[in-house]
């Protein structure tokens, strides 16, 4: 604010501006606190500013209910800690998988839902290879569990290095267990493609830890981006700007979930000429059905979600 003199209509001109922006993606601006600040000086960052006496503070609105106060340090304080999906079946993408000598085989990666404990039985998808997990680590310390956020190496029983590798999903065999995708319907905005995407389009798919090549199968329909209403069925093709629901085939073996049930693997970006032409989320997937290899079989329902 040190650079407008401390104006007051500047100000206002932004949260108008920013407030229009956050609403057209889906945010409520009444939910967000905008606070005027120098950097430079410190106005308004620990303490109240005397150079901006037109400012009366700052408010938001959430479900928690509403918070009031006037500097930057008061507005990170009142931010809602998230909740953790310790309640969710576990689910728990493969960054990497490493041999160690004398422990075995330990996959290492981050529990995106759910709960992974010493004595579970894992089923890693989209291989369908099921074991037993012997113990949970981070950061060379031995856990009682591994929690959602926790990047954990845990060691498994009688699953060689070559079974299973990144892009992978363990989850728990026995509580609705991650299953191969044969096919899914998502929701593609396209950011930045310099031609047009048709069906049979087949560029890299970057979801949660898997890079795979998936084919445009289908494009459904096209929609509006502000309203989410349908503007045409079965276009020919979309460009730059366009959102489309767009039904999609893997070229390989994956595991993907749709957004409502597990977002952090139901988003995914889609990367072609060294750039990021699409971002996405899965409406809907196609399981394919496969008995579990190795120690038990991963389960016989499934079917469309």
């Amino acid at each position: 604010m040190d650079t407008t003199k401390w104006s007051e209509d500047r100000y206002n001109e932004i949260v108008k501006e920013v407030s229009s922006f956050i609403k057209k993606v889906g945010y409520n601006p009444k939910s967000v606190p905008f606070v005027p600040i120098s950097g430079w000086h410190g106005d308004n960052m620990l303490e109240a500013s005397e150079n901006m006496p037109w400012f009366k503070g700052w408010n938001k609105e959430t479900k928690a209910g509403s918070s009031t106060g006037k500097t930057l340090l008061q507005a990170i304080d009142a931010i809602e800690p998230p909740t953790r999906p310790t309640d969710k079946p576990l689910r728990l993408p493969l960054q990497d998988v490493y041999k160690i000598g004398g422990i075995g085989t330990v996959p290492v990666g981050r529990v995106e839902s759910g709960v992974i404990k010493p004595g579970m039985v894992v089923t890693f998808a989209p291989v369908g290879v099921s074991t037993e997990v012997k113990s949970v680590e981070m950061h060379h310390e031995q856990l009682a569990e591994g929690l959602p956020g926790d990047n954990v190496g845990f060691n498994v029983k009688n699953v060689s290095v070559k079974d299973i590798r990144r892009g992978n999903v363990a989850s728990d065999s026995k509580n609705d267990p991650a299953k191969e995708s044969g096919s899914f319907v998502a929701q593609v905005i396209v950011i930045n493609h310099p031609g047009q995407i048709a069906a049979g389009y087949s560029p890299v798919l970057d979801c949660h830890t898997a890079h795979i090549a998936c084919k445009f199968a289908e494009l459904q329909e096209k929609i509006d981006r502000r309203t989410n209403k349908k503007l045409e069925d079965a276009p020919k093709f979309v460009k730059s700007g366009d959102v489309a629901i767009v039904k999609m085939i893997p070229s390989k073996p994956m595991c993907v979930e749709s957004y409502q049930e597990y977002p952090p693997l139901g988003r995914f970006a889609v990367r072609d000429m060294r750039q990021t032409v699409a971002v996405g989320v899965i409406k809907s997937v196609e399981k394919v059905e496969k008995t579990a290899k190795g120690g038990k079989a991963a389960g016989k329902a499934g079917g469309k979600k």
